[in-house]
């Protein structure tokens, strides 16, 4: 089997994870989580890796990190290593602690960061027992699920607040950032004045814990190792390390991806009517449904969406995008609909 392809280049955006061996434990009480916060702050003066936010799981961990060198493989073999052989004398245990190779996946940072970064942090209440488990979320997208009682939303924001291994307190302003740990980046791609950056940043986390986090960014992941728009993908191409069947599947990162603008012909066409028309009609789901392969298919940022369709602001854009895709779930004429536009397009979701 091939490996999985590495890219790793300076200035690049990568969320990077690994898990227990065996889905085991590799925190097992504050000590642990406390050194490995330590390992974090060592491994970002030593490879200069600048972390954008992290959390810490009992089994595995999320890191959003930024390369100031090519040296991604470096800088986690050796915060993997460096923890297991501290955590292995630890408690008195031999072998592997990390389920081989940590993965890696290339973020493009203004479409995605923000949105990562939201996934990182909704880690410690994506769990069965706050009802936002795997089967929960599978139910909620297929619109089987009810919404929400109003006792385990509260819940749900208590719980994540109150996470003290992850790097959403500082991004809502609950405790002062560690000098290792960079927020204001991520914080600024939410947009507004910066004294409401961390006011923002919590309510967009929040709505997802109040709605539940229907769509994960992962449906979007290009070749299992890209998350970014066609020419981001285009960048990346030439700078990936792997086999050659790994090359192979490189080559097709480059399939294009249809602009907004073809998106809205296809709809039109399939609509019968014109944009102007049907994008401020009370009801209707044409608006949505652009919104939906905007979102899906061409890349785009949220902020970009919003302004090519004169909504206030991203949050908006998501909230409809996802209101859409639940519709899918339960509307066979919807789904009749996108088939038809998706056709047009030549594309498949």
């Amino acid at each position: 089997m091939a490996r999985p392809l590495r890219i790793e280049r300076a200035g690049g955006w990568y969320h990077v994870t690994s898990r227990g061996n065996e889905r085991r434990a590799v925190f097992r009480d504050e000590r642990d989580r406390r050194h490995f916060l330590e390992q974090l702050a060592e491994m970002t003066a030593r490879f200069r890796v600048r972390l954008h936010c992290y959390v810490l799981m009992e089994n595995h961990y999320h890191l959003l990190l930024e390369l100031t060198e090519a040296n991604l493989s470096r800088a986690a073999q050796w915060l993997n290593l460096s923890y297991s052989v501290w955590f292995n004398r630890r408690h008195s245990r031999s072998g592997h602690l990390f389920q081989g190779r940590f993965k890696s996946v290339a973020v493009e940072r203004d479409s995605w960061a923000l949105e990562l970064s939201r996934y990182v942090h909704l880690n410690p209440v994506r769990v069965g027992k706050l009802g936002m488990g795997k089967r929960q979320r599978s139910a909620q997208r297929l619109g089987l699920a009810p919404a929400p009682d109003p006792t385990v939303v509260q819940e749900r924001l208590r719980y994540l607040c109150a996470h003290r291994w992850s790097s959403y307190q500082a991004y809502v302003g609950l405790i002062t950032p560690p000098k290792w740990l960079e927020c204001q980046t991520v914080l600024s791609l939410g947009g507004g004045p910066k004294k409401e950056w961390s006011k923002r940043y919590r309510e967009y986390c929040e709505t997802a814990v109040r709605e539940g986090l229907k769509q994960s960014p992962w449906e979007s992941l290009r070749e299992q190792v890209i998350l970014g728009g066609e020419e981001f993908l285009a960048e990346v191409q030439g700078q990936i390390r792997g086999h050659a069947q790994e090359q192979r599947g490189a080559q097709r990162l480059l399939a294009a991806r249809p602009r907004l603008a073809e998106i809205i012909k296809a709809v039109e066409a399939v609509k019968g009517d014109k944009w102007a028309q049907f994008r401020d009609r009370y009801a209707d789901t044409g608006r949505d449904l652009v919104l939906y392969l905007g979102r899906r298919l061409s890349g785009m940022k949220l902020k970009e969406l919003a302004t090519a369709v004169d909504l206030p602001n991203y949050g908006v854009v998501a909230t409809n995008a996802l209101r859409y895709q639940k519709r899918l779930a339960s509307d066979p004429a919807e789904r009749a609909i996108l088939k038809r536009v998706l056709k047009l397009l030549n594309c498949e979701i």
